[in-house]
């Protein structure tokens, strides 16, 4: 998939238009894939920046396989997508949650509430991955998967209690 031509701004008062595919050979040290699903993949990370030491995906799904075996390969930490933009979602049922109490947190309480989940949530899985020596998307699906476990154990959904 060709991208639309990416326009950066210069150092000057003017601009740069560049190829779409131009962001991925950036200088920098960490990488925010966050437009397209999938195009971190096995032809694409050999065009990446060496620099490159955290990969931190914004889009659903922007990195493939391939490109994961890179990462773990050359130790570049991945905060992988289920993780990182979880935002909006997390956002999105605290305003389902004021809804159903019919009781609204002001700006900054939300963005508070944001904070602590996000961060227990980046904690937790950072937590599993160096505890199980896994890489930190396998240590995010452990986390997960535990969790839902855990909620139907608690609705009796398990063992034949259902």
């Amino acid at each position: 998939m060709t991208l639309p031509p990416l326009l950066l701004c210069s150092e000057e008062a003017g601009y740069l238009i560049e190829d779409g595919e131009a962001w991925i050979t950036k200088e920098a040290d960490v990488l925010i894939p966050a437009a397209i699903e999938g195009h971190v993949n096995g032809d694409t990370i050999q065009k990446m920046s060496s620099r490159v030491r955290v990969v931190a995906e914004g889009a659903n799904g922007p990195c493939t396989p391939e490109a994961d075996e890179f990462f773990k390969e050359n130790k570049i930490f991945n905060i992988p997508d289920f993780l990182c933009n979880a935002g909006g979602v997390t956002t999105s049922y605290f305003e389902q949650v004021q809804n159903d109490m019919n009781f609204y947190w002001t700006k900054q309480e939300v963005l508070e509430k944001l904070d602590t989940k996000m961060t227990n949530a980046f904690n937790a899985v950072l937590d599993r991955s160096q505890q199980e020596t896994v890489y930190m998307r396998e240590a995010a699906y452990m986390v997960a998967i535990d969790r839902v476990v855990k909620a139907m154990s608690l609705r009796g959904w398990l063992h034949g209690q259902w």
